[in-house]
């Protein structure tokens, strides 16, 4: 790895794990998410001008992958909001980054697609496994089911669960459009153009369950009004974070070093909570993000 794709790796790991913490400090709601996620979007709307003349070549399935994964992408949020309302940022937000380890490999395992299994894949799942059940203990001695049976870690699995659907549509509709016939996009072009699809589907998606809600709907005008400035710093930190990974894509020779280098977001968002946001630091925490951080790099290697 060269060393600007090591800077510009770093800077992305600390701008996910600082939105994460902007918006965990500000108690979020599926309103806060909607409003950061659509200014974010707004921002880089402009660039599908640079494409317009391309847009019509994209097949109709690339438009149901990108809702299916603005769906995802809006579930993920909302549980995330919750998780960090019921909890600390330090335990959420390392569940929430590293469970998808476990379930993409095993929906890929079930639909027959994982290759062999190397023996630093199968160490950095141990690791992430261990590190997960640490994770909530305040002692290590206290292994009791009660630790997991809360809100917080309930809804940080869900989390999971909305960024392993839409890591596993993206990655289908991005070979579907990289693939095309004649492809008229650069493949990062087509990683560009394709984010933005999702993330206005997102932006959808998360206007539905707004809407569902009398306490969401009512809850955008305070967003705006009392917390824009957080909003704004989110939904910039989103979309930056993703074009700063693309852009590090540039300078690497084998893109599993960017996969395993973006999870230095893991510590860092642990220790923001920590020592910025005053959580407990107990021992078994600070271990478990340890094992987790470690296993999700061997995973990225492996």
């Amino acid at each position: 790895m060269s060393l600007t794709s090591i800077l510009l790796l770093l800077l992305a790991a600390v701008t996910h794990a600082g939105w994460n913490f902007i918006s965990k400090k500000e108690q979020p709601t599926l309103a806060f998410y909607l409003v950061a996620n659509s200014i974010g979007v707004g921002l880089v709307l402009p660039f599908l001008f640079i494409f317009r003349a391309k847009m019509i070549l994209i097949p109709p399935i690339i438009w149901v992958f990108a809702g299916m994964s603005g769906f995802f992408l809006a579930s993920y949020l909302a549980a995330l909001a919750g998780a960090y309302r019921a909890g600390d940022i330090s335990i959420a937000y390392p569940l929430a980054r590293s469970l998808p380890v476990i379930f993409i490999l095993m929906v890929t395992l079930i639909l027959g697609q994982g290759e062999g299994l190397g023996w630093m894949l199968l160490g950095g799942i141990f690791f992430v496994v261990v590190g997960c059940l640490i994770l909530p203990m305040r002692r290590l001695q206290e292994f009791h089911f009660k630790n997991y049976l809360n809100p917080c870690c309930g809804l940080a699995v869900l989390a999971a669960i909305g960024i392993s659907g839409y890591t596993i549509v993206d990655d289908t509709a991005l070979r579907h459009l990289r693939g095309m016939p004649n492809s008229p996009f650069h493949p990062i072009e087509a990683t560009v153009v394709y984010l933005i699809l999702e993330g206005v589907c997102c932006s959808l998606w998360q206007g539905i369950l707004v809407g569902f809600s009398r306490r969401e709907r009512q809850g955008i005008t305070k967003v705006i009004r009392d917390f824009k400035a957080a909003a704004l710093t989110t939904g910039i930190g989103i979309y930056l974070t993703y074009g700063l990974v693309l852009a590090s894509m540039n300078y690497v020779t084998n893109v599993n070093y960017v996969s395993a280098f973006r999870q230095l977001s893991i510590p860092i968002g642990a220790l923001m909570g920590i020592f910025l946001l005053k959580e407990p630091g107990y021992v078994p925490k600070i271990i478990g993000v340890a094992a987790i951080f470690v296993g999700v790099v061997l995973v990225g290697f492996g």
